[in-house]
């Protein structure tokens, strides 16, 4: 009885690391039909899970909404953020060609909901070495581990970023002077 437990348990092991030797070996090497077969998984499998708080309070994952560039729908995309100077870092295991990024690139806005805030974004792409120190170690050697080379900078627009702020207090200045108030009392 033992043997034959020891030999399911011995054979699950060993197809579970296959399986993540497989994974480690598609990332790095940036396979096209590999990734597909990954990213399908994600979108029917993991994605669904994770819409379901994405973007609340203490959930592992932010939420994007974004406009498909071509049919115009609506779409939720459940990605993992890290804080980035006031605005948001992401890497992108699948490289640049998801369709979630080429979304945003093409619309040049989106809305992400980190810990229950909404906020307005824009991307640029960023450099590795750039965007590593934001990363904790263990995230620093998974992105080495899956060969991560891309990373993109989610950029807050409105209110709170620093580009309003310097238009605002430009619009602030010239009606000051126009008012001729160019200065306190």
């Amino acid at each position: 009885m033992w043997t034959w437990i020891l030999w399911v348990v011995g054979t699950l092991l060993v197809l579970g690391l296959a399986a993540f030797a497989a994974l480690v070996l598609v990332m790095r090497s940036k396979n096209r039909r590999g990734l597909g077969v990954v990213r399908r998984f994600n979108r029917r499998v993991t994605n669904r899970g994770a819409l379901r708080d994405a973007g609340e309070p203490g959930a592992s994952a932010a939420l994007v909404r974004h406009v498909g560039r071509r049919s115009g729908a609506s779409y939720s995309t459940p990605i993992g953020v890290y804080p980035m100077d006031g605005d948001f870092l992401v890497y992108l295991p699948y490289g640049r060609a998801v369709d979630w990024l080429r979304n945003i690139q093409a619309a040049g806005t989106a809305e992400l909901r980190v810990d229950g805030h909404e906020h307005t974004v824009t991307p640029q792409l960023v450099e590795p070495g750039r965007a590593l120190p934001y990363l904790s170690g263990a995230d620093r050697r998974v992105a080495r581990l899956f060969g991560v080379t891309d990373f993109l900078a989610l950029r807050r627009v409105g209110p709170g970023d620093a580009a309003s702020r310097a238009a605002a207090a430009d619009q602030d200045g010239s009606a000051a002077a126009r008012d001729g108030a160019g200065g306190t009392p």
